[in-house]
């Protein structure tokens, strides 16, 4: 059985973000992930998360000034201690929160910025906030995002994610597979996530193009959640679509896939 985490940054958009808690809970969820917990206190997300009875299994670090297009600053030449600030302040929120996993942006370096600098800055950053996830019991994640969505960003493919995983150590970092975004971007998605199950901390999923729930697009979901079944993983995989309507009702995918 595929274990599935509500996205509350996208899903029951109807009511108050912290009041989507006990929504995920009524709605069948065991598990939730959003984008970013910062416009709140730890203490009450983790009152929330605590009366619904739910698990917080993924959450960004800080990004950077997101109302002006800054998607994460890993990659940004001159941004390393405004970095390392605010991986200080993500393994915080984790431990408040009982989180084992962080999703580190690379962000969309400023024109001109040639790949290999962006490249080494990102892969410096990493091995460095890695260490630090590591000695607070937690790991991070690192996410191919797609060039429609977020043009620029660093970070495009599945290769040269599992690529900076193997180099700094699994231990230390996981491989985000949303399989939303492999689509977009290279397609083959059950081939690509068999190559790098092993190196797999998290999946999310969304139908392709709109990025509404399964079953509203392209992708043969049928086929994609077996063959998640069969090759063995055993994550969670988190909801990130927007519902095409509302929230609850668009949850009938499950029932149809079995899921």
């Amino acid at each position: 059985m595929l274990r599935l985490a509500a996205n509350l940054s996208m899903m029951f958009n109807e009511l108050p973000f912290l009041d989507r808690f006990d929504a995920a809970a009524k709605a069948g969820f065991q598990a939730v992930e959003f984008l970013f917990p910062y416009d709140f206190p730890a203490a009450e997300i983790r009152k929330r998360l605590d009366g619904a009875g739910l698990k917080q299994v993924l959450f960004n670090m800080p990004p950077g000034d997101w109302a002006n297009g800054e998607r994460g600053m890993a990659s940004l030449p001159g941004r390393v201690d405004e970095f390392r600030n605010n991986v200080a302040i993500a393994l915080d929120y984790a431990a408040a929160l009982d989180c084992k996993l962080v999703h580190c942006m690379a962000g969309i370096p400023p024109a001109g910025t040639p790949f290999a600098t962006a490249a080494a800055l990102f892969a410096a950053n990493l091995a460095w906030a890695g260490e630090r996830a590591k000695a607070a019991g937690l790991r991070l994640a690192i996410e191919p995002i797609n060039h429609r969505d977020m043009p620029g960003y660093h970070l495009n493919t599945i290769a040269q994610g599992a690529a900076i995983v193997q180099a700094i150590g699994v231990d230390k970092i996981g491989l985000q597979f949303d399989i939303y975004h492999c689509q977009i971007t290279e397609g083959d998605i059950t081939k690509r996530l068999e190559a790098v199950l092993p190196l797999v901390a998290h999946m999310q999923i969304a139908d392709v193009p709109a990025r509404n729930e399964p079953g509203t697009g392209e992708i043969g979901w049928p086929y994609v959640f077996r063959r998640i079944v069969d090759l063995g993983y055993t994550g969670w995989i988190g909801c990130e679509y927007r519902p095409a309507g509302d929230t609850v009702a668009g949850l009938a995918w499950r029932q149809n896939y079995g899921v």
